[in-house]
């Protein structure tokens, strides 16, 4: 296995949640000389200079000054989103009906309920708690199986393989324990674990987890296996690609946004004026007038990047057969008439030419006419910012599940893209 491949069964595993995913995003950042920026400060800028914002705990924007001038470059960016389906927990929910402790939890974007069922499950994300000198934030993470969710016996419920409906506010109850005499076990864990009282924890954002890491599987080791593949493959290719980059000519900038699979309409989302101010802010510090910032951005392009359907050979109808991408055959281009993505043939053209100076193959893929097709952030940037994008992506089965499976090679393959894009 090559270090790329272990850093990113590393990432996919320690980034089970979004909050998490910001501090790995982070924490390859600063190892490799990127410069933290607050939103709050005038910023000072200098070419090949390597920097990043981050905003409430979670969307990162990192970026690399070019050497050319922005008139004549703009911004060559890559972007992805770092949330994924899951559950969340009602931390307050906790009741004990003979003897078992159980916890309810919201449903987090569209995962494939079924496949959350009977996992070992661990939590992550933010909480904010009092102490002798205020209130602080922390990101934490249990790091073992505190919960699970099981199913009815077959015998109990006789409908369980005819395409049975789980009731989400019912069925989606975790089991913490049996027997004990505590309210909340789970709050007295989690309050043991940041040294706090139970009635200190006053707010909390978390989200249960598999507890088991990302691996590779397959005869020949060629499949990565994992929760949240979609969409922490790209924004691992992205910020690899991003790290490799060293005093490019172009302006290159890596954008990790948040709440993609709730519609994007938060202030870290795609919908946000996130990306815009901070474009604007990085021209404006070039002692630049505003009038260049609209000039970089008519030499702007953007690639969106997010994970992609692969052929299914036991669902084979619910393909069209001309657009049907291989796992291990190569980045995909998403194609949609209704521009559910953004790509086009001029943007599409410009991915094709990467791939063939990075002589990497690619596919095309396009919904069945019969299917509703999803989208992206590629459509809403490139709409907010006036701008060409492109919709790309690897291809993976199961998106959405609690285990996801993608290919290796096309890992590989999209990061020599992405670094061919960011020079």
């Amino acid at each position: 296995m090559n270090t790329l491949i272990k850093d990113l069964l590393a990432f996919l595993t320690e980034a089970n949640s979004r909050f998490t995913a910001s501090e790995q995003i982070l924490i390859r950042l600063n190892q490799a000389g990127f410069c933290d920026i607050n939103e709050k400060d005038t910023i000072k800028l200098k070419k090949g200079g390597k920097y990043y914002f981050r905003r409430l705990d979670t969307a990162v924007i990192a970026f690399v000054m070019g050497t050319k001038p922005l008139t004549s470059t703009g911004y060559q960016m890559a972007a992805s989103h770092i949330d994924s389906p899951g559950l969340k927990l009602k931390l307050d929910s906790a009741k004990t009906d003979k003897g078992i402790c159980k916890v309810g939890m919201e449903v987090y974007g569209g995962p494939i309920v079924h496949t959350w069922l009977d996992r070992e499950l661990s939590l992550s994300g933010k909480v904010i708690v009092r102490t002798k000198s205020g209130f602080e934030t922390r990101i934490i993470d249990l790091k073992k199986p505190v919960a699970i969710i099981p199913n009815a016996a077959i015998h109990m419920n006789r409908k369980l393989n005819d395409g049975f409906e789980y009731n989400r506010q019912t069925h989606l109850q975790a089991m913490l324990c049996g027997g004990g005499d505590a309210d909340n076990p789970l709050k007295d864990m989690l309050a043991k674990h940041l040294k706090v009282k139970p009635a200190d924890i006053l707010e909390d954002e978390l989200y249960f987890y598999e507890s088991a890491p990302a691996a590779l599987a397959g005869t020949d080791s060629q499949f990565v296996v994992s929760g949240r593949l979609d969409n922490l493959g790209m924004t691992h290719a992205i910020l690899q690609a991003l790290i490799s980059a060293n005093k490019p000519e172009n302006t290159v900038v890596g954008v990790f946004y948040d709440h993609e699979e709730i519609g994007s309409q938060t202030p870290q989302g795609a919908f946000s004026a996130l990306l815009s101010e901070i474009l604007e802010r990085i021209s404006l510090s070039q002692s630049s007038p505003r009038e260049d910032f609209y000039r970089a951005l008519r030499q702007s392009f953007l690639i969106s990047c997010d994970m992609a359907h692969a052929y299914h050979p036991a669902y084979a109808e619910k393909y069209d057969p001309d657009y049907s991408p291989a796992i291990n055959k190569g980045p995909v281009i998403k194609l949609n008439a209704n521009h559910s993505y953004a790509s086009t043939a001029q943007s599409s053209l410009r991915f094709i030419q990467l791939c063939e100076a990075a002589r990497v193959p690619y596919q095309k893929f396009i919904m069945r006419n019969d299917q509703r097709c999803g989208s992206t952030v590629g459509p809403i940037v490139s709409a907010h910012l006036g701008i060409e994008a492109v919709d790309i992506g690897n291809p993976m089965w199961a998106m959405h599940s609690v285990r996801e499976t993608a290919g290796v090679k096309d890992h590989e393959w999209v990061v020599e893209a992405l670094q061919q894009y960011f020079v």
